[in-house]
């Protein structure tokens, strides 16, 4: 089966399961009020307009689902039905929209998946209480199955949720600190920046990994294994995003429109690769290009012209790869020879080398 054919399957019943959480109108029979019931009475209507709707517009637009896949697929690997787990796989996925919708806020952004950003439809205030709700509501799967597991088990899945939702917030401020330029992008290194995205790309695809190993009853070693393996697809995913932001039109017009990283200023590592090598005079002028933070295709251009000059974008394309190859090697050795396995790897191959 081909991995897009692969990823319809999922979506589907990934849907499915997210709805059956976080349903399209919540009634008062919901999951979530047989742990938080009402001590006076609801206001349906009010929660439906103000979270519900917001997030299910949003869920609806689309989107890969790669980490919930991802989480079945380690399943799988691990020599589980995969399908046994679903319920679970959608702790990442819902996190991750979610910080799609903070972060069109914080970033300013216009568009997200070919249409104005959430809070652009709903305001400020809806989309900001919508996007956190996302953050705390794909736990009530593990409220509602807490029974089957044991208390050891159920430790470590809240133990990486903090953890990485923790990391979440500071990949997230690190990221909002260099394009905003509150500090000095002469000094950034590319190391810096894969911690960046270990923290804010890496985060979710490591949790997803990390709770489908513990779930399939791995031992400690591997759990942390996967784990850097997912971290290293979702550090080689950000910087496939920033090399398909300026290359893909079928991206760019899903995201908004070309060189959206160069209009919010971003030092992704096609830039750093370029600052740490570029002739002075072409240093400073994509610095003050980035610090104009310009919707002007002409600067954009500019922008782009300096990257090719210094070859960064093939350099991050080939960084990405490097990356992924590395990590990989440590699962090989660990998990069995079996169909699951090669569709692991498929799968994460196919993350870095899309063109959407």
């Amino acid at each position: 089966m081909e991995i897009h054919d692969l990823l319809k399957e999922y979506i589907i019943q990934i849907d499915k399961t997210i709805e059956k959480y976080i349903p399209r109108f919540f009634s008062e029979d919901a999951i979530l009020f047989k742990f938080i019931p009402p001590r006076y009475a609801h206001n349906l209507i009010a929660i439906n307009k103000s979270i519900t709707d917001p997030i299910w517009e949003f869920l609806d637009r689309g989107g890969k689902r790669w980490r919930a896949a991802l989480f079945l697929i380690i399943c799988e690997a691990l020599g589980k039905n995969p399908w046994d787990y679903i319920d679970f796989a959608i702790i990442p996925e819902i996190i991750h929209n979610g910080t799609l919708i903070v972060d069109d806020i914080e970033d300013s952004s216009e568009y997200r998946r070919g249409k104005p950003s959430t809070y652009k439809v709903y305001g400020l205030d809806i989309a900001t209480n919508a996007g956190n709700a996302m953050y705390f509501l794909p736990l009530l799967p593990l409220i509602e199955n807490q029974r089957n597991f044991s208390s050891a088990t159920l430790s470590k899945i809240y133990e990486i949720y903090l953890k990485e939702m923790i990391s979440l917030s500071l990949g997230q401020g690190v990221d909002l600190a260099w394009h905003k330029d509150l500090v000095n992008s002469d000094r950034l290194t590319e190391k810096q920046y894969l911690q960046m995205c270990a923290f804010k790309t890496g985060t979710l695809a490591r949790m997803a990994a990390k709770m489908a190993a513990v779930l399939a009853d791995a031992d400690d070693e591997l759990v942390e294994k996967l784990g850097r393996f997912a971290e290293s697809i979702g550090i080689a995913f950000q910087i496939q995003d920033d090399v398909l932001d300026l290359t893909s039109s079928d991206f760019t017009r899903q995201k908004g429109g070309f060189g959206q990283d160069i209009t919010e200023g971003k030092k992704t590592l096609i830039v750093l690769r370029t600052l740490s090598i570029a002739e002075f005079e072409d240093k400073e002028r994509l610095l003050h290009i980035l610090k104009l933070h310009t919707p002007d295709p002409t600067l954009k251009e500019e922008t782009l012209s300096l990257f090719q000059k210094y070859h960064s974008i093939e350099y991050a394309k080939q960084f990405a790869r490097r990356i992924l190859d590395e990590s990989w090697k440590e699962v090989d050795h660990a998990l069995p020879d079996s169909d699951s396995k090669k569709k692991l790897k498929y799968f994460s191959n196919f993350l870095i080398e899309r063109n959407i």
